[in-house]
């Protein structure tokens, strides 16, 4: 049994917010620039943890602007072989409540300005048909189950497709209507393409999906004060509340990983079929450029 090592991507508290934020503070060299945030390395349950933020002290970086490719590639270089990702989103459903969490099973790539792959001199094809991994969605659903039993009102929902539009603006009517035709169960602006690039790199990848609204195809109620600014209030009000929630679901994981030691994620071997180079012809710099990724295979 392999011990897994796990990189948390998240917002600004997280390890502050797991009880773990006390660690190293590490800032890898990447060939794709500098990382998000400096990463912290702690244990959490005799865990190796390795926590991110996605958009950089003080919420600076929007999300077209998130530097995936080096975030994905620190991280990888640094011995993760999961991640588990958090993200806020609108709702496009009405049983996704603002305030529940959703272990997303599937995602609509709507993005069109960010790098997306790794592998820019070779042909590298990577499966993604199920673009979370089936193991940690597993392990992440059982541990949804035990906290279900003993705190009844948090509600998990253990699917959800999620649309990931560029942004940094948010959907028109029309949009979220379409979105909504499409199947999106949610809408959010940072799944992809980090989920992508965890494939390429044979990370095993989960995301926690944090409502907190249900974006604007379905009319919101005013509220009794009128004041524009209580929508804001009742989002952030929301989504300390999933936020809660997915903390409770990421402690109670990370106290049993067993299940990640016994089965071996599909996205551990990602690149096994998917270099369809002829290696001989790829540039040998290029090879060592990226040989924390595709070294084992050349």
């Amino acid at each position: 049994m392999t011990e897994p090592i796990l990189g948390l991507i998240g917002g600004t508290g997280l390890g502050e917010a797991l009880g773990a934020e006390k660690g190293d503070h590490l800032t890898p060299d990447t060939p794709f620039g500098p990382v998000s945030s400096p990463i912290v390395r702690t244990h959490w349950h005799g865990t190796t943890l390795y926590i991110l933020q996605r958009h950089g002290p003080g919420h600076l970086i929007h999300p077209t602007a998130v530097p995936s490719r080096a975030n994905v590639f620190a991280l990888k270089s640094l011995g993760v072989t999961h991640i588990v990702a958090s993200g806020a989103t609108g709702s496009l459903r009405e049983h996704i409540a603002p305030g529940d969490v959703v272990i997303a099973d599937q995602v609509i790539d709507r993005t069109y300005k960010r790098a997306n792959t790794f592998f820019e001199h070779a042909a590298v094809h990577v499966e993604f048909a199920d673009p979370f991994c089936p193991v940690m969605r597993s392990w992440l659903i059982d541990a949804a189950t035990r906290l279900r039993a003993e705190h009844p009102a948090l509600t998990f929902h253990e699917r959800g497709t999620y649309v990931c539009m560029e942004g940094p603006a948010f959907s028109t009517k029309a949009e979220s209507h379409m979105n909504r035709a499409l199947g999106g169960d949610l809408i959010g602006m940072t799944a992809m393409p980090e989920a992508k690039l965890a494939r390429e790199a044979e990370i095993a990848y989960a995301l926690i999906a944090l409502p907190t609204d249900y974006d604007c195809w379905r009319p919101h109620q005013p509220s009794s004060s009128g004041e524009p600014h209580d929508l804001l209030g009742e989002i952030i009000g929301n989504l300390k509340r999933a936020t809660r929630a997915g903390i409770d679901l990421l402690r109670t994981a990370l106290a049993d990983v067993s299940l990640l030691k016994q089965r071996p994620s599909p996205a551990h071997s990602a690149l096994k079929l998917a270099i369809w180079s002829d290696k001989n012809k790829i540039d040998r710099a290029e090879v060592k450029r990226l040989a924390p990724l595709w070294g084992k295979y050349f």
